[in-house]
């Protein structure tokens, strides 16, 4: 009876790890906008071929954080490291919010960013609740 508590205490504490809070901070649109008023800089992190197809929130910048075929663009981390210093706050935008994931958590854990914003459910939430974009 004892090892079938001590069981099922690891499950529960294994299943609790798995829904640790990121150490980023995920954003709605409502605080995307509060964020982009006070100055945060955003980065799209999508393609080219994204960034033509829904266009892209005012003032972003871009910068493709990686290739179509999964890889790291060689460009990204040279010219994001030498464009925002790892304690100034900034925000990350893709389509769907899961490459930011992996992107934002990178940034906090490997290195040494501070205050990084996802923007949860991407460019797709953005357009879907109406909200403008920049074609150019």
């Amino acid at each position: 009876m004892m090892l079938l508590r001590l069981f099922t205490i690891a499950l529960s504490l294994l299943a609790l790890a798995g829904c640790a809070e990121p150490p980023y901070s995920n954003i709605d649109n409502t605080q995307l906008k509060a964020l982009l008023e006070q100055g945060v800089p955003i980065y799209d992190v999508r393609r080219p071929e994204e960034w033509r197809q829904t266009g892209v929130v005012a003032g972003s910048r871009k910068l493709t954080f990686v290739e179509a075929n999964g890889r790291l663009h060689p460009d990204f981390i040279p010219t994001f490291t030498r464009e925002v210093s790892p304690e100034q706050p900034v925000i990350v935008i893709c389509r769907t919010g899961n490459r930011t994931d992996s992107l934002a958590r990178e940034l906090m854990e490997k290195m040494g960013y501070t205050k990084v914003y996802n923007v949860r459910n991407g460019i797709t939430r953005w357009i879907g609740e109406g909200n403008p974009v920049v074609r150019n």
